[in-house]
C-alpha cells in the first residue's frame, strides 16, 4: 500500500540530513544542482570479454555491457536511484535506464526515446535482448509511436500561443507528480539515468546538462573507445580507454558516494564475468 507522500513511481525518503534539506532549499532546481564528472575508464578486459562472446555467436555489444554494468551499480548504490521533486527526496520503484535511438543513421532520421527497465534478475544476456528487441521494433517500424514519443509529435506542431500554456501545465503536473501516464510512458526524463553512446558515432564524451523536468537525476555519455598508453606498476602498456562524461544531481548524494560508485563500475569492467550475474547481486569489494 502506498504511504502518504509517496508517488506512483517512487517512495518518499523521509530520513534526510539537515544539510541535504537546506541544499534543496538553496538549490530547488535540478539544473543548477548538477555536478560534472569527467572520467576515463579502462575497458580492456571488457572488450576482450565481448569479443569472446561474439566469437561464440552471441549478439552482445559494448553498449549492452555498459547498460548492464550501470544497472548493477544502481542496485548496489541505491542513492543513485533517487531524485528530488518539490523539495522532497524520492527513490524510484524500479531501475530504468533510458536513451535516444535514431530510426536510421541519417542526419534527418527521426529519433525515438527508449526506456529499459533493469529487473533484479536481469543480466547481460536478458538486458541485451531487451535493448535489441526495442531498437529493432523501432527501426523496422514493428510498433507505432506511443506515450511521450507520440505526445511530443502532437504538441510540437501546435502554435506557440497554445503550446506554451499547455507545456506550463504539464510542468506543474510533473512537479506535483500527477503527470498523465500517457506522457510518462517512454519518456526518457522519467528514468533513473539517461545515457548516450557517442562512441557509436565516433565522438568523444561530453558533459550534458540535466533538466528540471522528470525524475532522472543523472545523464551519462560514453565516448569512443581508444588505445592509450598508460603506466601500470612502472611499465608502459597499451589499454582500451573509454571516456565518460557524467552529470549528477548533488542533492541525492555527496561526492564521496559518487566517486565510490564510479570505482564500483570500474571494478565490474575489470571483472566482466560479473555481468552474467543477477543485476541486484550484492558486490562485496573494498573500494579505494
Amino acid at each position: 500500500m502506498r504511504k502518504f507522500g509517496d508517488r506512483k513511481d517512487a517512495k518518499r525518503v523521509r530520513e534526510i540530513s539537515g544539510m541535504f534539506q537546506i541544499m534543496m532549499d538553496l538549490k530547488p532546481q535540478r539544473s543548477v544542482s548538477d555536478v560534472y564528472i569527467n572520467q576515463k575508464m579502462d575497458v580492456t578486459e571488457l572488450c576482450k570479454y565481448i569479443e569472446k562472446r561474439k566469437e561464440k555467436g552471441d549478439h552482445i555489444t559494448i553498449f549492452h555491457a555498459f547498460m548492464t554494468g550501470i544497472g548493477k551499480v544502481y542496485y548496489n548504490r541505491p542513492y543513485l536511484n533517487r531524485f528530488v521533486a518539490n523539495r522532497h527526496v524520492y527513490e524510484h520503484n524500479d531501475v530504468v535506464i533510458s536513451f535516444v535511438a535514431k530510426v536510421a543513421f541519417d542526419d534527418k532520421a527521426e529519433e525515438m526515446m527508449i526506456l529499459t527497465k533493469i529487473d533484479p534478475d536481469d543480466n547481460l544476456d536478458s538486458i541485451s535482448k531487451k535493448i535489441a528487441d526495442k531498437v529493432d521494433s523501432i527501426r523496422n517500424k514493428k510498433e507505432d509511436k506511443k506515450g511521450a514519443n507520440n505526445a511530443i509529435d502532437f504538441l510540437g506542431k501546435l502554435p506557440n500561443i497554445i503550446r506554451i500554456p499547455i507545456v506550463g501545465i504539464f510542468k506543474w503536473c510533473d512537479k506535483m507528480g500527477i503527470l498523465p501516464a500517457s506522457l510518462v510512458e517512454d519518456n526518457l526524463y522519467y528514468s533513473s539515468l539517461i545515457v548516450s553512446n557517442l562512441g557509436s558515432i565516433h565522438c568523444g564524451a561530453i558533459l550534458h546538462n540535466i533538466t528540471n523536468f522528470g525524475t532522472a537525476s543523472g545523464l551519462a555519455t560514453m565516448g569512443e573507445i581508444k588505445d592509450e598508453e598508460v603506466i601500470i606498476n612502472g611499465k608502459k602498456e597499451i589499454r582500451k580507454i573509454c571516456e565518460f562524461g557524467i552529470n549528477l544531481d548533488e542533492r541525492i548524494a555527496d561526492g564521496y558516494y559518487f566517486a565510490k560508485s564510479i570505482q564500483l563500475l570500474q571494478h565490474i569492467f575489470d571483472n566482466p564475468k560479473m555481468l552474467e550475474e543477477n543485476a541486484d547481486k550484492k558486490i562485496e569489494v573494498k573500494l579505494r
